[in-house]
């Protein structure tokens, strides 16, 4: 595999989407959680995405790998992030991004763009990638980031 536009994913209703549905858009994918410290950063990523409209994609995956914090049903997720933060951005299944069952697109990402030091490994949830119109990633965001500091960088790519 060789862009993000190679890989597919379930979304939150688990129907299978390609991530080649996206091509000629620039991306942002992030794990997410409902009862973290960071779910705040919701409403950031949503500015964003609708700001951009047409030419951002934020893809949102659920991951319930850091503190228990998502372990609510799809349902739940997606009833908490559109009733909480009136999220309109695609939302995926929930997936892991670290270990043996780690989703493909995230062992992707994590190679492409690792953290501090070279490590792979998702130190926790927000965490975020840039991804260019032609799929290849392009940068990595720490949890702390917030999504309008990424805003520059977006507007480089677009």
């Amino acid at each position: 595999m060789s862009t993000v536009h190679d890989f597919k994913a379930k979304n939150i209703k688990g129907e299978e989407v390609s991530l080649s549905d996206y091509k000629g858009k620039v991306l942002l994918i992030v794990n997410t959680a409902s009862k973290c410290g960071f779910t705040p950063q919701y409403e950031g990523l949503e500015e964003l995405y609708k700001k951009y409209e047409g030419k951002l994609e934020v893809l949102a995956f659920p991951c319930n790998q850091f503190g228990s914090q998502e372990p609510g049903s799809e349902e739940e997720i997606q009833g908490f992030c559109s009733t909480t933060f009136s999220t309109t951005f695609p939302l995926f299944s929930k997936i892991e991004v670290n270990g043996d069952n780690a989703h493909p697109l995230y062992n992707f990402l994590k190679s492409a763009n690792p953290g501090v030091l070279g490590t792979e490994k998702i130190k926790w949830n927000f965490t975020k990638f840039l991804v260019d119109k032609d799929g290849k990633p392009v940068k990595r965001y720490a949890p702390v980031t917030k999504p309008k500091d990424i805003e520059t960088d977006i507007e480089g790519l677009l």
